[in-house]
């Protein structure tokens, strides 16, 4: 499993003070409030910075990091992610997963047949859709409901569904 989840993508500067314009890779943007601080991934390294500030607009989050106190200072790192560890990620309730464990899982139907491996999580709105590569090289698109996913085993890293007719045509 990943140590470091990633929380945001800084897209742009903000202002000339230093802040920045963070696009949440979270499903909840406030949560920004609660972190003290996030990793920086430069690309070479990671860069623990500490959080100053946070505003928001529309769906982004505003941060100013402590030490950045002007643009030229964090101009570099657009386009660059921010990580928390897991001890710094929210809390999870009962059958929820962090999609990062969840890509890679090899997913069994069930008769305990192989079908293949999850290779992405769609975010929809309604629910989300779990990618599976076939082991024939087809990709099977499964709704992440009740109904679809039977079983997820994170220890044996393995995914137990059924496939709703209609949706290997």
């Amino acid at each position: 499993m990943e140590e470091l989840l990633q929380v945001g993508i800084i897209t742009q500067t903000h202002g000339l003070r230093g802040e920045v314009k963070v696009f949440p890779t979270t499903d909840d943007v406030k949560r920004f409030r609660q972190l003290k601080e996030v990793l920086l991934d430069t690309g070479k390294d990671k860069l623990v910075l500490e959080i100053e500030g946070v505003k928001f607009f529309k769906n982004l989050a505003l941060l100013k990091f402590k030490g950045y106190d002007n643009i030229n200072d964090i101009e570099r790192y657009k386009g660059k992610s921010l990580y928390v560890t897991r001890e710094n990620a929210v809390k999870l309730k009962k059958d929820e997963y962090f999609i990062a464990d969840l890509i890679d899982l090899e997913v069994f139907d069930e008769d305990g047949t192989l079908l293949g491996v999850l290779t992405d999580v769609i975010e929809t709105g309604a629910n989300d859709v779990y990618a599976v590569r076939l082991t024939d090289g087809r990709e099977l698109l499964l709704p992440a409901i009740r109904q679809c996913i039977l079983e997820v085993d994170m220890e044996a890293r393995r995914m137990k569904v059924h496939v709703m007719d209609g949706l290997m045509d």
